[in-house]
């Protein structure tokens, strides 16, 4: 009798559910394992209504609630930015926390990329547990993330959701953990889709491979549709092989649940460029000057926008992003102070890795022996020469971590922006020789598809690290569209979000 009255109850709450959406009301969604927000913000651009998070990084978490529950007054936003476990909370907690009403009432999405590695270790007989025993991701901490996620669905029934990882997660120690989710929710009373897509076939630029899954309630009846390029390149070679090993174990041809990524046609606008995304930000040259030093680098200076005579159509989305609007300029726009290799960021040729940037530094190395040597007229000796080898070249082995260093393309979209990009920032070089850097917290969220008026909180380094770990927002609207659409889909025709992704790739 209880499992048929909450059954029943379930049904209740979906059908209360799409009958609010039908009636125009904006879909409610929780972001789990949020960071700083990048899905939520693309989710914001596409109509939705951010209404609640968690994530354990206390900054990630304080940067979320700026962004998106400032305006709800000091209070609400000390609330929601308060670091939080999924492992230590249950859903109906979180709800009662932040005043949002009874559990199976309060989210119309959930969103999220929980860690999925371990999964492969724990099997499907141990995800298909939750369904009866929703404290069964103690047993096994391997998996307790998606465990928790999996919770956090049967709890709050959304109506639809996405799930969001790295492309290691098809090819995990020979499983398709990707796979296994999907018959996971399959069971819990969902259909589910999931696709490899690169994000600078949707305007963003920077070629970032992930795996997204798109799932909706049995009772909507609906098909899961992925969003169709809006920009088309050709990718390079090392990211083909990639994805062949990611996409090894899957079947693309009689797969059930996934879904070959569209890549358009030559017909569309070309990647959006790195100048296009950085081009009109101010350039730094204090480490030139001699006036940065070692230290924390705060958010407490505003960076005037030099005066230009045009923008290209993406820097204007990013100036002009609704609701994170900015006209002046920035605050975020600094870098890491590394003064030993201003000279190789300067020589080294665009689109680089570490050998030639290693080469560069060493051929920089034996014409400032030559130099040296004129103007003492006499030979260095060899602890003069070593003393001069490491101020000027770098120390690392040159077959270890090739593509540990990157200069960036003008002309192309950058590499992926990792979480570890704050460690060193050697990955992503500017592609201005002149200004001889690496790039900065705020061209790092530009090639990330971050507005300008998007603000972190903290320093630095952890402002790096949450705009690595993040969904590029660009990427994330055009993927809640879709979702969108599915759940109004009238008012999916009639509502259009003031981003518009195709515009902001056409240059």
């Amino acid at each position: 009798m209880r499992k048929r009255a909450a059954a029943v109850e379930r049904g209740d709450s979906v059908r209360r559910k799409i009958e609010r959406l039908k009636g125009g009301a904006k879909p409610r969604v929780l972001d789990l394992f949020s960071g700083c927000g990048g899905i939520s913000l693309g989710f914001q651009a596409a109509g939705c209504q951010i209404d609640a998070a968690i994530e354990l990084d206390e900054l990630a978490a304080a940067t979320h609630a700026r962004n998106f529950h400032r305006h709800l007054g000091p209070e609400v936003e000390a609330l929601h930015a308060r670091p939080r476990d999924i492992t230590a909370i249950e859903p109906a907690e979180l709800t009662e926390e932040l005043g949002l009403g009874p559990v199976e009432d309060a989210f119309d999405i959930l969103v999220g990329g929980p860690p999925c590695q371990a999964y492969a270790r724990v099997g499907r007989a141990k995800l298909r547990e939750i369904a009866e025993h929703p404290r069964a991701f103690k047993v096994d901490p391997r998996g307790n993330l998606y465990l928790r996620y999996l919770r956090y669905v049967k709890a709050t029934k959304p109506l639809a959701l996405l799930i969001e990882n790295v492309p290691d997660v098809l090819n995990y120690g020979g499983h398709n953990v990707m796979g296994e989710i999907a018959e996971a929710l399959s069971e819990v009373g969902y259909t589910a889709r999931y696709s490899l897509i690169n994000a600078a076939f949707h305007g963003v630029p920077q070629m970032r491979d992930r795996v997204f899954l798109i799932a909706y309630r049995q009772e909507l009846d609906t098909r899961v549709v992925f969003p169709s390029a809006t920009n088309y390149m050709v990718l390079p070679s090392g990211y083909g092989g990639t994805r062949s090993v990611a996409l090894k174990h899957i079947d693309l041809f009689s797969g059930l649940e996934f879904e070959a990524a569209d890549h358009g046609d030559r017909s569309l606008p070309g990647p959006v460029t790195c100048e296009e995304a950085l081009g009109d930000l101010p350039p730094i040259t204090l480490h030139l000057e001699g006036k940065l030093r070692r230290g924390a680098r705060r958010f407490d200076e505003l960076i005037s926008y030099p005066k230009r005579s045009a923008l290209s159509a993406y820097a204007r989305l990013m100036r002009n992003w609704p609701g994170f609007e900015s006209t002046e300029g920035v605050c975020d726009h600094v870098i890491r102070y590394l003064p030993r290799d201003a000279d190789t960021f300067r020589e080294m040729p665009n689109g680089a890795e570490y050998p030639a940037a290693h080469a560069t530094a060493t051929a920089i190395w034996q014409r400032r022996v030559r130099e040296e040597e004129a103007r003492l007229g006499r030979p260095l000796s060899e602890v003069q020469k070593n003393t001069l080898h490491k101020q000027i070249v770098p120390p690392y082995p040159v077959g270890s971590f090739p593509n540990r260093w990157w200069k960036l393309r003008r002309d192309w979209p950058s590499r992926t922006l990792m979480a570890h990009i704050g460690k060193d920032t050697y990955s992503h070089i500017h592609y201005d020789s002149a200004q001889a850097r690496v790039i900065s917290v705020r061209e790092a969220a530009r090639l990330q598809s971050f507005p300008d008026g998007f603000l972190f909180c903290g320093t630095m380094n952890p402002a790096f690290r949450q705009i690595g770990n993040a969904v590029p927002p660009l990427m994330a609207k055009q993927l809640a569209e879709k979702i969108v659409a599915a759940l109004q889909p009238r008012a999916g025709k009639s509502r259009r979000c003031d981003v518009s992704a195709r515009e902001a790739a056409t240059i």
